[in-house]
């Protein structure tokens, strides 16, 4: 390993402005992995990520008559605020080019802290190559995020604070990898001290820049990536980062969506604060790791690298957080269109959490139903469960792995339905816990056929159902009587215009 790189990371003096942070015990995936568990707390920077460390002992480095030009740098959020506040602090004016696509959080936070930003391209690296032209222009200095040695070894020193934290070597420790300057920054030091500990990046599955290059042993441009995770939504690894990884990375980790959400409820599980998807990237292959090669008792330290996540980001986290955990199955389930069978169908679920339930009437013959169940033993629970529904006559898919129907089709289903006649919409609250909805199912009874039914698990604590029913209209007048003695919290919602235009049955929508 190059002997500059540990003398660059020893001689980087950056703690004026960055701070030494924590390496807090995972308790609950501690117990959970039988492992011991470490979060290195890069969320907790002044800008709520590690970058903050590259950006400002490069800056630092600047002669005068560098500074007096200014910097400019391209960044999707955390190097743009890390050299924003760097430039601040050191009476430096700045300049960020920033994609299109950066969470607004981000942008607000590099303009809070004294900088000027340019919104362009819908990637980094369209970026980046305006940010080099406007360099040029402007005369000013540009800043690398990542393929620069004062840059990588200001992330360097991430791994001597948590060498040093640590007692005795840990057997290895987990970095998210975008362009690369955090994962061979710490690989250079650590495996200068600790040849033995394992330096794992990981990645998206949408995002694999690195692990595609040292497959190929070469640098691979990648024609698109996801962009969940903006914080490594790179297509290209750094020139620098990849030279050294070659020698300090021993494997590289790709992990799904699914599977970052569900780390993101892990660290806000063990530490109530809310990692952004890159962020969790880590903590996402960590875990997959320790399942995979079913290590038990080992010291395994994740790089919690940022925590800038736009708020109304959080609801598709929380929704994709259960199906990473493989806790949550989503069943297409065919039942006979009869009165009684939405209420069978029920009971041969059980005193399960139902997390989603919809239904709408499609024809005479038959109906399908589209179910969110919860899980505590993830795949083996789910393969029984699918095969008592088969075993009592359903016909059942298992939709747990298809993207289109997780992202798209759960939300669709529905609409008009010619058949139904005579129907009544309600909007019902009962009290949310386990077996309530079965409960509430009983309740109706057979005596109303069930034309439509949407419920979604929320996590407050009453569920909400969307009900439709036929109600011939002499008939009425006793439902209604029915409903105030259920004693649940109930409106009608029969006339709402959104139901008369996108969903109600039979001539409702010609009226």
């Amino acid at each position: 390993m190059p002997q500059n790189y540990i003398e660059r990371i020893l001689r980087a003096q950056v703690y004026d402005i960055v701070r030494e942070t924590p390496l807090d015990k995972a308790e609950r995936l501690t117990r959970r992995l039988k492992n011991q568990v470490y979060l290195k707390r890069e969320d907790l920077q002044p800008v709520f990520s590690f970058k903050l460390r590259g950006a400002y002992n490069r800056i630092r480095l600047l002669s005068e008559t560098e500074r007096e030009r200014g910097v400019i740098a391209a960044s999707a959020g955390n190097h743009a605020q890390g050299v924003a506040l760097s430039a601040r602090h050191l009476g430096i004016k700045a300049l960020i080019v920033m994609p299109k696509t950066t969470p607004t959080i981000k942008v607000q936070s590099v303009k809070a802290l004294g900088a000027k930003t340019v919104l362009w391209g819908d990637s980094y690296d369209e970026a980046c190559a305006y940010a080099l032209e406007l360099a040029d222009k402007e005369s000013m200095c540009f800043v690398h995020p990542f393929d620069d040695p004062d840059v990588i070894a200001g992330q360097g020193t991430i791994a001597m604070e948590l060498l040093r934290q640590h007692a005795g070597p840990p057997d290895a420790i987990f970095v998210p990898v975008g362009g690369g300057g955090l994962i061979s920054g710490i690989g250079a030091y650590v495996k200068y001290v600790y040849p033995q500990v394992k330096v794992i990046g990981v990645e998206p599955e949408d995002a694999p820049t690195l692990h595609s290059s040292l497959a190929k042993g070469r640098r691979v441009n990648l024609k698109h990536v996801g962009i969940f995770a903006d914080g490594v939504a790179v297509k290209k690894i750094g020139k620098e980062p990849f030279r050294l990884a070659k020698s300090v990375v021993d494997e590289v980790i790709l992990v799904t969506t699914d599977e970052i959400c569900a780390a993101i409820k892990d660290i806000f599980d063990d530490t109530r604060t809310v990692a952004e998807p890159a962020g969790a990237l880590a903590v996402a292959g960590l875990k997959k790791y320790a399942v995979r090669d079913g290590v038990i008792g080992q010291n395994l330290i994740a790089i919690e690298s940022g925590a800038n996540i736009n708020f109304d980001r959080l609801r598709h986290v929380a929704e994709r957080a259960e199906l990473g955990e493989q806790r949550e199955a989503l069943l297409a389930v065919e039942i006979p269109e009869e009165p009684g069978s939405f209420l069978n169908f029920c009971r041969a679920i059980g005193k399960r959490s139902v997390t989603e339930f919809n239904y709408r009437f499609s024809d005479a013959r038959r109906a399908h139903v589209f179910v969110g169940i919860e899980l505590a033993d993830a795949l083996a629970e789910r393969d029984q469960l699918i095969s008592k529904l088969k075993a009592q006559g359903y016909r059942v898919v298992d939709m747990t792995e298809n993207e289109t129907a997780k992202l798209h089709i759960r939300y669709m289903v529905g609409g008009h339905a010619p058949g139904v006649h005579n129907e009544s919409l309600f909007r019902f609250e009962f009290p949310e816990r386990p077996g309530a909805l079965l409960d509430f199912l009983t309740e109706m009874g057979r005596r109303w056929n069930i034309s439509l039914f949407h419920y979604r698990n929320h996590g407050a604590a009453y569920g909400r159902v969307l009900l439709g029913v036929q109600i011939d209209s002499g008939e009425k007048r006793q439902f209604i009587r029915f409903l105030k003695e259920l004693g649940f919290v109930w409106e009608e919602e029969t006339d709402n215009l959104a139901y008369r235009l996108f969903a109600c049955g039979g001539e409702c929508h010609d009226s």
